[in-house]
C-alpha cells in the first residue's frame, strides 16, 4: 500500500467528556495519506466516539483536529461541505435510509453535493453498485430486501459516491460469517490499492486487522497506542497481551501465515511454469 507520511488526519491533546465521564484525555492520533489503519480497544475506552469526533459529529472538550491540513473546528458553511465531501462514512450495518432504494441511498450524496444531471447521477450510481460487487438489480432494492452483507455493500457504495479521499469504517464486519467478512475484507483491500483510499476502521475482528491493516491503533487509560500489529505485541500491557496473544489473536495470526504462504506458493508456481515454458520455447528455437 503505497503511503505518504504527512498525516492526512491529525489529532492533538483530544479530550472528549460526556458529564463526569471522561472517555478521551489529552489523546494525540493520526493517520498517513494511503494507510489502513485499525482502531481497538475494550468496552467504553471510545473507539467509535473517536471516529464521530474526527468526522464532525461529536465536539470534543478540547483538542485540535486537522483534515486534509485543515482546524475542522474552524469551517463553516461551504467550507465545512466542501471538506465533508472528501471522506466517506459507513456506519455499522450500513445505517442505509430505509425507505430509500439503493440507489437512492447512493444518489442522496451526489444530490447534495453536486449539481449532475439525472443521467450522470444514474451512471455514477451504477458504477458504484458495481464497484462494491452487488448484482445490478440490487440498485432497485429497499434495505430490508438485502442481506446483511449486501446492506453493507450498499453501504460503502455511498460512503464512496462522492470519490472520497478517506473512508471511515465502524465495525464493517461485524455480523458477517467468517466468509462473508473475509471478502468484505478483501474488497476493502482491492478498494484501498485502486482508488487509493485512506481507510480508518473500527473493528473487533482480528482476522480483518491481521490481513488489511497496516498499522493499529489500541485505545487505553483514555490515550492511544499506535503501531503495526509486530510492535504492539510487544507492549508490556495486560489488554493487548490477552488481546493479540490469546486464542483468537494466535488463530488470526495462523490464518494470516497460512494465506501468505498460500499466495507466495502460488507466485512461485507461476514463476516455475514462466521458467517452464521459457524453457521449452528456447529448445524449440534451438
Amino acid at each position: 500500500m503505497v503511503q505518504d507520511d504527512q498525516p492526512i488526519i491529525k489529532v492533538s491533546r483530544l479530550r472528549n467528556k460526556f458529564g463526569l465521564q471522561v472517555v478521551h484525555d489529552q489523546l494525540d492520533f493520526s493517520v498517513k495519506r494511503g494507510e489502513v489503519m485499525g482502531i481497538v480497544g475494550g468496552s467504553g475506552t471510545g473507539k467509535s466516539v473517536l471516529l464521530r469526533t474526527i468526522i464532525g459529529l461529536n465536539r470534543p472538550s478540547s483538542g485540535l483536529i486537522e483534515v486534509f491540513g485543515q482546524d475542522t473546528s474552524k469551517l463553516r458553511g461551504n467550507e465545512a461541505r466542501a471538506l465533508q465531501a472528501r471522506w466517506g462514512v459507513l456506519f455499522q450495518d450500513g445505517a442505509l435510509f430505509s425507505s430509500l432504494t439503493v440507489a437512492q441511498n447512493i444518489e442522496a450524496p451526489i444530490k447534495e453535493h453536486t449539481k449532475l444531471s439525472k443521467e450522470l447521477r444514474q451512471e455514477l450510481i451504477d458504477v458504484k453498485v458495481s464497484m462494491v460487487g452487488l448484482p445490478p438489480d440490487a440498485a432497485n432494492k429497499f434495505p430490508s430486501e438485502l442481506s446483511g452483507g449486501m446492506r453493507k455493500r450498499a453501504g460503502l457504495a455511498r460512503a464512496l459516491a462522492l470519490d472520497a479521499e478517506i473512508v471511515f469504517l465502524d465495525e464493517p464486519t461485524a455480523g458477517l460469517d467468517p466468509i462473508g467478512a473475509a471478502k468484505f475484507d478483501e474488497l476493502i483491500q482491492e478498494l484501498q490499492a485502486t482508488l487509493g483510499l485512506t481507510v480508518v476502521m473500527v473493528t473487533h475482528d482480528l482476522d480483518s486487522l491481521h490481513a488489511i491493516c497496516d498499522r493499529v491503533s489500541v485505545l487505553l487509560n483514555k490515550k492511544v497506542k499506535v503501531g503495526t500489529i509486530p510492535e504492539l505485541i510487544r507492549e508490556p500491557d495486560p489488554w493487548i497481551d490477552e488481546y493479540f496473544k490469546g486464542p483468537r489473536g494466535r488463530a488470526a495470526e495462523t490464518a494470516k501465515s497460512r494465506s501468505a504462504n498460500r499466495v507466495n506458493g502460488l507466485s512461485l508456481s507461476r514463476s516455475v511454469a514462466i521458467e517452464a515454458s521459457s524453457l521449452g520455447s528456447t529448445k524449440e528455437k534451438i
